[in-house]
């Protein structure tokens, strides 16, 4: 797998930039939402690894791949990008979440797929 170049400040990508990537196969797509989340609708592809299963379970994650991780809005991505930062990981996270992703009409698994409210 070759590494994106993600060449810009800060911890955040776009739905375009991610898109991009994962048509490329160049990123892993991690979806750190709750289960009923999941299970509702995600973006095909997307490792499940819920908030707070990260720190027992990061050791799953490969550190030689550029990681995305996305949540419904971008707020438990960022905190979960940071610590995956700090933890050695080359971690974004997706501006807007899986809302944003949902709303440039990208498509979601399973067919019909939908973004669970809280």
């Amino acid at each position: 797998m070759s590494s994106p170049v993600f060449d810009q400040p800060g911890l955040e990508v776009d739905v375009d930039q991610l898109a991009a990537e994962l048509g490329r196969g160049t990123v892993v797509l991690v979806d750190v939402r709750e289960p009923y989340e999941w299970e509702a609708g995600r973006i095909e592809g997307a490792v499940h690894l819920p908030l707070s299963e990260l720190s027992t379970r990061a050791g799953e994650l490969d550190r030689d791949t550029t990681l995305v991780v996305q949540c419904r809005i971008g707020g438990r991505s960022a905190v979960a990008a940071q610590a995956l930062r700090q933890a050695g990981f080359d971690a974004w996270s997706l501006r807007g979440g899986i809302l944003a992703w949902d709303a440039d009409g990208r498509p979601l698994v399973p067919d019909g797929g939908v973004v669970a409210d809280h």
